[in-house]
C-alpha cells in the first residue's frame, strides 16, 4: 500500500515530473494521429486503384519468333471469355485495349510538339478502349467489369441488347459505396448509344477524366482531336489523328485516371490505331475475396488451352496487388517510417523519466533509508519508484490516447482551422481528390502504441529504481 500512496507523493511533488508525462502524451498522440492519417492514405489509395482494376488482369503475352514468325495465342478475346465465363469463380469479364495519344482541343501543333518534350508529355494521354457488345450470354458479365472501368457498379442486371445496356448505364450516376466513383454529368452522347454501324456516319464519342477536362477546358460536348503514332504490319510507322466528341466527364479518386485517361469504344480504338488485336487486357472479377488462389487457376486453366504463352511468360495473369505492389508498397513504408520516427519522441520521453527518477533517488537517499529502516524490502522500493514510472505512463498515455484518437476524428475541422489562421492551404483536395484527409483509427494499433508507452517508461525508470533498492539504509542515514 506505501508504495502507491508514496509513489503519487512523489509523482506530484515534482515539477519536472509533468516533462516526462508531456513528452508520453505527445508521443502517444502524434503516432496515433499520424498513423492513422497514414493508414487512411494507404486504404483510399488502395481502394482508388482497386476501382480503376479488376480482381484479376489477363494480358496474354505475343511474341514475333527470330524467323520472323509471330505466336499469338489469343488473338481475340472471346476464346478466353467464355472460358473465364464457364468458371463459377468469375463473377464477369470484360476485354479492354490500351493506348497512348496526344490530345488538343483546338488541332494538335506537331512541330511545336516534337521540339519541346516536355509539352508532349503534357498532352500524352492514356487511352482506353472498352465496350457494352458481346454475345447475348456475355452481356451481364461483360457490363459489370466495363462499368466498374469507368465508374460504376452492376448489380445482377440482365440487358437484352445495346441500347438497353446504355439506358441502364446513364442511370448509375452518383457516389456508390463500394467503389466510390462518380460519373458526372449523365451522358447523353454515351459513347455506346448506337451500334457501329449507326456511328460510322458520324464523330466517335469518348468519355474524359474530370481533372483532364479542367486542364483543357473541355465540356461535354466539346470535339477534341486525338493523335497517336501506329504501326501498320506492312508499312513505316505512320502518324495517325481524328476527332471525337467529348460525351462526359468522370470522376474517380485516383489523380492519374482523372488526369490523364480517356475512355473510347474499344473498336473504335482499334480501328484508329490499325492495331493486330483488338484487346491489351481482359478484367475479372471474382467471387469473394481469395484473387491469389483465383489467378492461379486462371492462369493454369489458360495453360492448358494454349491461350497464354505458359510460365515462361510469369506476367501473363496478375492480381490488381500486383500490378500496383510497388506504390502500395511504397505507402506502407512511409507508414512504417513514420512511425518509428515518431517513436523517437517516446524514446525521448522515456530519458526524462530515467533523468528525472535519477535524480530523484539521489535527493531521497534519506527517505529510502528511513524506509528500510523500517523495513521496507528492496523489492518494495523497486516497485515504489517503478510506480512512479507507470503513473507517468498511465496519464501521459491515456490523455495521449484520447487526445489522438479525437483529433483524428476530427482532423478535417483541425485542418479548415488552421489553415485560415495560417492562411496557408494545409491539405489541398484538387492534389490528392480527397473531400476529406483520409483517417482511419485502427483498435489494435492505438493499443500496440499505449503498450509500448508503457514498456519504454518501465525500462528506462528500471536503472534508478534498481539503484534506489541496492541502496544501503546505514549509508543513506549516515550523512542524515
Amino acid at each position: 500500500m506505501f508504495r502507491s500512496f508514496l509513489s503519487w507523493r512523489y509523482l506530484i511533488s515534482r515539477r519536472s515530473n509533468l516533462v516526462g508525462i508531456g513528452g508520453i502524451l505527445l508521443g502517444v498522440g502524434a503516432m496515433i494521429l499520424i498513423l492513422s492519417i497514414m493508414t487512411g492514405f494507404l486504404e483510399e489509395q488502395r481502394r482508388a486503384i482497386r476501382g480503376t482494376l479488376s480482381d484479376v488482369i489477363i494480358r496474354p503475352e505475343r511474341i514475333v519468333g527470330p524467323n520472323g514468325m509471330v505466336i499469338d495465342p489469343a488473338p481475340f478475346p472471346e476464346p478466353i471469355l467464355e472460358l473465364l465465363l464457364a468458371d463459377p469463380r468469375v463473377r464477369g469479364a470484360a476485354p479492354q485495349l490500351q493506348w497512348a495519344a496526344l490530345i488538343s482541343e483546338k488541332g494538335i501543333d506537331f512541330s511545336t510538339l516534337f521540339s519541346s518534350p516536355a509539352a508532349a508529355e503534357n498532352v500524352t494521354k492514356e487511352i482506353v478502349g472498352i465496350d457494352l457488345r458481346t454475345d447475348l450470354r456475355l452481356v451481364e458479365p461483360a457490363l459489370s467489369a466495363a462499368l466498374a472501368s469507368i465508374g460504376a457498379f452492376a448489380p445482377r442486371y440482365l440487358v437484352q441488347d445495346e441500347l438497353d445496356a446504355t439506358g441502364f448505364l446513364e442511370s448509375l450516376t452518383g457516389r456508390d459505396g463500394e467503389l466510390g466513383w462518380t460519373i458526372a454529368p449523365r451522358m447523353p452522347l454515351f459513347p455506346f448509344e448506337t451500334g457501329r454501324e449507326e456511328r460510322a456516319l458520324r464523330t466517335p464519342a469518348c468519355i474524359v477524366g474530370e481533372k483532364l477536362g479542367r486542364q483543357f477546358g473541355i465540356s461535354p460536348g466539346d470535339t477534341i482531336q486525338l493523335a497517336t503514332l501506329v504501326f501498320p504490319p506492312d508499312s513505316e510507322p505512320k502518324l495517325n489523328n481524328r476527332d471525337f466528341v467529348v460525351s462526359g466527364l468522370f470522376k474517380t479518386e485516383a489523380n492519374d485516371v482523372d488526369s490523364k485517361r480517356i475512355y473510347v469504344d474499344r473498336f473504335e480504338l482499334a480501328d484508329f490505331i490499325g492495331t493486330f488485336r483488338s484487346y491489351s487486357q481482359i478484367l475479372v472479377r471474382i467471387e469473394g475475396d481469395d484473387h491469389v488462389a483465383a489467378r492461379a487457376a486462371i492462369e493454369t486453366r489458360l495453360d492448358e488451352e494454349n491461350l497464354i504463352l505458359g510460365p515462361t511468360y510469369a506476367n501473363e495473369v496478375l492480381t490488381w496487388e500486383d500490378t500496383n505492389r510497388p506504390l502500395l508498397g511504397a505507402i506502407e513504408n512511409e507508414r512504417m517510417l513514420m512511425a518509428i520516427m515518431l517513436s523517437l519522441v517516446l524514446i525521448v520521453a522515456g530519458f526524462t523519466i530515467f533523468a528525472t527518477l535519477s535524480m530523484m533517488v539521489t535527493e531521497k537517499r534519506r527517505d529510502i533509508g528511513i524506509l528500510s529502516a523500517l523495513g521496507a524490502t528492496p523489492s518494495g522500493i523497486l516497485s515504489m519508484f517503478l510506480m512512479i514510472a507507470f503513473w507517468d505512463a498511465l496519464i501521459g498515455a491515456l490523455l495521449g490516447g484520447a487526445i489522438g484518437v479525437l483529433a483524428a476524428f476530427r482532423i478535417d475541422a483541425i485542418e479548415r482551422w488552421l489553415s485560415a489562421i495560417l492562411g496557408v492551404q494545409i491539405f489541398d483536395r484538387d492534389v490528392y481528390l480527397f473531400t476529406h484527409i483520409p483517417t482511419i483509427v485502427q483498435p489494435l494499433s492505438v493499443a500496440s502504441i499505449v503498450g509500448g508507452a508503457f514498456l519504454i517508461a518501465h525500462i528506462f525508470a528500471a536503472i534508478p529504481a534498481w539503484r534506489a533498492a541496492r541502496l544501503d539504509p546505514l549509508t543513506a542515514l549516515r550523512y542524515e
